[in-house]
C-alpha cells in the first residue's frame, strides 16, 4: 500500500525509445507512471541521433499525467531526479537550446577517434578498462570538431543528455560524477578531469564546454525553476537530486549496493553492472570506475549494444504474420513470438546467433563487429529465430560474466530489470546459459525507482543511497538455473565464442563497405 499523504518522490527515466515518469512512496511502491515515446534517427549506418526537445516534451506530457493518475498534489512531491542514456552528447547554447541533434549513446561514428584516444596510452585510460569506446564523450567531441567545426566552435556547452535535462529542471549546469567517470574519462585517483589526455589530443577547449560542477548521484543539485514548474505541474523550489546513467540508477532500484551483486538491465541494450569493494583490473569490460555509484566503491560495467532492439528489429521487419495473428487475437506480437520460441528446444535446432547488430561493446570492444545468424535450413521458422535471438543475447551476457571471472570478480546473483524481464523464457535462458540465479524485485521499472531513490536522498528523506535502497526495494522472485541444459549451453557457448574470430575480417569489410556506400 502507498503511504497516504506522502511524501512522494518522482523519478524521470529518459530512455532510448521513450521517457517514463514514475511516482513512488518511501517504501518503493509505485503510485503511477506514464511513458511517452519519441523517434530515433539513423542518418548513416552505425549512427543514431535524437532531438533533445522530444525528451522535454515527454516530461511535459508524463509528469502531469502521473500526478493526475495518482491523485497527488504537486506539494506532496518532496523531490525529483532524472536518469538518462549515456554517453548521449548534447551540443547546445548557454540556455540549453540544441545546436544539432543529440548523438545517442549507441552511435558508433567516432570509432577512428576512439582508436586515437586509446593510442595515447594515457594513465587515465586504465580506469576505463584500457581501450576507449566510440560511444564516449571525448571521441564524439573529436568527431564533431573535425566534421562539424562551425557547430563545435560556436557551442558553449557540450554535455550529457542527463545534464541537459537537469538544466531544464533547475536552470543550473551540473555534471554527474557518474556520467563523467564512466563516459568522460574523469578519474578521481588521477586528479579528476583528464587534462593530460585532452592536451595530448589537442582538445583542451573541450574542458571549457563541459559543466564544471561535478556532483555524485543523489546529491541535491538545485531546485525546480518557476518556468519548469509551470510547464510540468510541480511546485517551484522542489529539490532536484543529481541523476546519472539509467543503468546505474537501476542498481539502486535493484538494491545492488553490496559487492558481489550484479545488475542486469535488459532494455534496448543490456547492461551488466558489477559492484566491487576494491579496484579489479584486467578484464575487458569497462572500468573499474571509482566512486561511480557509491563513493568508496568501484563498478565494472559490461554491455551489449543490441539485445531488446534485436527482438524489436525482428518483430518489426520479419515477423509480419505474427503481428497480424496477434492483432486478430487481441494480444501483443511479442507475446506470440515468445510462445513460438518456447516451443523450440534449447539450441534452436542448430542455430547460432551473434548479437552484434550495433557492434560489440564488451568484452570484444569492436564497433565494426556485425550481427550474424547461421545454421539456417528450410525447417527453421520464426520461433527458431526468436529462440536464437534469446539464446545469442544470453550467451553475450555469459561472455561478459566469464571475462569478469577472469579478473577475479564472482557474481553471487544477478538482479534483473527492464523490458526484457517481461519474458519468463528469456530470463530462464539467461539463468540456464550463465548458470547463475536471477532475482527479480517487486518494481520492474528499476531505473525509475533508482532515480526516485536518488530524489529521496537529495530531498533529505534518507541519509544515504544504500539506506534508501534497502528501504525501498524488495526481492520477490528467484529463477534457478536448470542443470538439464548445462551441457547444451556449454556447447552452444563454445560455438558462439569461436565464431567471431573466424568472421572478424569479413565483418569489418562489410561494415566499411556499408560506410562507403
Amino acid at each position: 500500500m502507498a503511504d497516504q499523504g506522502g511524501p512522494y518522490v518522482l523519478g524521470i527515466d529518459c530512455g532510448t525509445q521513450s521517457l517514463r515518469a514514475a511516482l513512488f512512496d518511501l517504501k518503493g511502491n509505485m503510485l503511477a507512471s506514464d511513458t511517452h515515446a519519441y523517434p530515433i534517427e539513423y542518418p548513416e549506418v552505425s549512427w543514431a541521433e535524437q532531438n533533445p526537445e522530444h525528451w522535454w516534451q515527454a516530461v511535459r506530457v508524463t509528469v502531469p499525467d502521473v500526478l493526475r493518475r495518482a491523485a497527488v498534489q504537486p506539494r506532496q512531491v518532496a523531490g525529483v531526479s532524472v536518469d538518462g542514456t549515456a554517453c548521449t552528447v548534447v551540443v547546445c547554447d548557454e540556455d540549453g537550446g540544441p545546436l544539432r541533434p543529440a548523438i545517442l549513446w549507441m552511435d558508433q561514428r567516432a570509432h577512428e577517434e576512439a582508436d586515437e584516444v586509446t593510442a595515447t596510452d594515457d594513465p587515465v585510460l586504465k580506469y576505463a578498462g584500457g581501450p576507449e569506446s566510440p560511444e564516449w564523450m571525448i571521441p564524439k567531441a573529436m568527431w564533431l570538431k573535425r566534421n562539424e567545426p562551425a557547430v563545435y566552435e560556436h557551442a558553449p556547452v557540450i554535455c550529457e543528455g542527463t545534464d541537459w535535462m537537469m538544466h531544464r529542471l533547475t536552470g543550473e549546469w551540473t555534471a554527474s560524477l557518474n556520467c563523467a567517470t564512466c563516459k568522460w574519462n574523469y578519474a578521481r585517483p588521477q586528479g579528476g578531469w583528464p587534462d593530460s589526455l585532452l592536451r595530448t589530443l589537442d582538445m583542451t577547449e573541450l574542458r571549457e564546454r563541459w559543466p564544471s560542477n561535478v556532483l555524485p548521484m543523489g546529491q541535491q543539485a538545485g531546485r525546480i525553476t518557476m518556468r519548469a514548474a509551470e510547464e510540468i505541474g510541480l511546485v517551484p523550489d522542489t529539490p532536484v537530486a543529481q541523476g546519472g546513467i539509467d543503468a546505474y540508477a537501476a542498481m539502486f532500484g535493484l538494491n545492488v549496493v553490496r559487492p558481489g551483486r550484479m545488475a542486469l538491465v535488459m532494455g534496448s541494450s543490456t547492461c551488466h553492472m558489477a559492484l566491487c569493494a576494491e579496484a579489479r583490473f584486467g578484464s575487458n569490460v569497462w572500468g573499474p570506475f571509482p566512486d561511480a555509484l557509491i563513493e568508496g566503491t568501484w563498478v565494472l560495467e559490461g554491455g551489449q549494444t543490441a539485445t531488446g532492439s534485436i527482438v524489436k528489429w525482428f518483430a518489426d521487419k520479419f515477423a509480419g504474420d505474427a503481428k497480424q495473428q496477434a492483432k486478430q487475437q487481441g494480444r501483443s506480437q511479442f507475446e506470440l513470438l515468445d510462445e513460438l520460441a518456447a516451443e523450440v528446444a534449447p539450441g534452436a535446432e542448430g542455430l547460432v546467433l551473434l548479437d552484434y547488430w550495433q557492434g560489440n561493446r564488451t568484452p570484444l570492444r569492436d564497433p565494426l563487429a556485425r550481427g550474424c545468424i547461421y545454421g539456417l535450413s528450410l525447417r527453421h521458422g520464426a520461433g527458431h529465430v526468436m529462440r536464437a535471438i534469446y539464446e545469442g543475447t544470453a550467451l553475450g551476457t555469459r561472455h561478459i560474466i566469464e571475462d569478469l571471472q577472469n579478473a577475479g570478480y564472482h557474481a553471487d546473483g544477478i538482479y534483473a530489470c527492464g523490458g526484457g524481464t517481461r519474458s519468463d523464457l528469456w530470463l530462464q535462458i539467461h539463468a540456464d546459459a550463465c548458470q547463475v540465479p536471477i532475482y527479480l524485485t517487486g518494481e520492474p521499472e528499476a531505473s525509475a525507482l533508482g532515480t526516485g531513490i536518488c530524489a529521496a536522498v537529495g530531498a533529505g528523506l534518507f541519509d544515504s543511497l544504500p539506506e534508501a535502497s534497502e528501504a525501498m526495494v524488495k526481492v520477490t522472485r528467484e529463477i534457478e538455473p536448470n542443470d538439464l541444459w548445462r551441457d547444451t549451453y556449454d556447447a552452444l557457448f563454445e560455438r558462439y565464442v569461436a565464431t567471431y574470430p573466424r568472421l572478424k575480417d569479413l565483418m569489418h569489410a562489410a561494415a566499411e563497405a556499408a560506410e562507403e556506400s
